[in-house]
């Protein structure tokens, strides 16, 4: 970033009777993270999450994991997209659309994202196998929901095509990191604009 800009961080709490989630986030960061939340998949997916969209990100949660991993996957969906939504302020500058085309080994993954206060989700995944372990990867279409409405995000995630539940999930990870980092960089032709012709976003 310039010198003076404005550091796009924040941290958010959030606990229920379900879950107790502490989050930290840099948009502008290397890729570092330090993710416990207590189902090692999501840790796994999170980890890459944040290497390939150059976030840092700190994570931790505590949930009724032993009932279900719904509540904390969920949960930490609502609280990364809040932090996003936190740390991008007004918005101005920013290129608001990305977009990414993920190979993982035979999956390939494309997601789209449009930061634009608009949160919807299309989300087309399929897979012959379901689990990874006991990780449910409807799991991972409930944390891109989440993630989306908490941000004010359009998100169309879609494997167009994959066998290995892992890296069909980790395609996802991995494309959602580097279509948000896409959308989140500062545009240098219209740094002080806002990318709308509506005034506001």
């Amino acid at each position: 970033m310039a010198k003076g800009t404005p550091k796009r961080v924040a941290d958010v709490s959030r606990k229920t009777a379900e879950t107790d989630i502490s989050l930290s986030l840099a948009v502008d960061g290397t890729g570092l993270s330090k993710i416990a939340t207590g189902v090692a998949f999501f840790d796994h997916m999170l980890t890459l999450f944040a290497k390939h969209g150059l976030f840092d990100l700190v994570v931790k949660a505590k949930g009724d994991v032993d009932v279900d991993y719904h509540h904390t996957v969920e949960d930490v969906g609502l609280v990364l997209g809040q932090a996003f939504r936190e740390a991008l302020g007004t918005k101005v500058g920013i290129r608001r659309y990305g977009f990414f085309l993920l190979p993982m080994d035979e999956a390939l993954a494309r997601v789209v994202v449009d930061v634009g206060g608009r949160p919807h989700l299309v989300y087309k995944v399929e897979s012959a196998t379901m689990f990874v372990r006991d990780f449910n990867l409807v799991l991972v279409k409930e944390f891109c929901r989440a993630f989306s409405n908490a941000l004010g995000a359009n998100l169309h995630v879609e494997v167009l095509y994959g066998e290995e539940p892992h890296h069909i999930a980790e395609s996802v990870f991995k494309g959602l990191g580097r279509a948000l980092d896409a959308a989140t960089q500062i545009e240098p032709r219209a740094a002080h604009a806002l990318p709308s012709t509506k005034g506001s976003l």
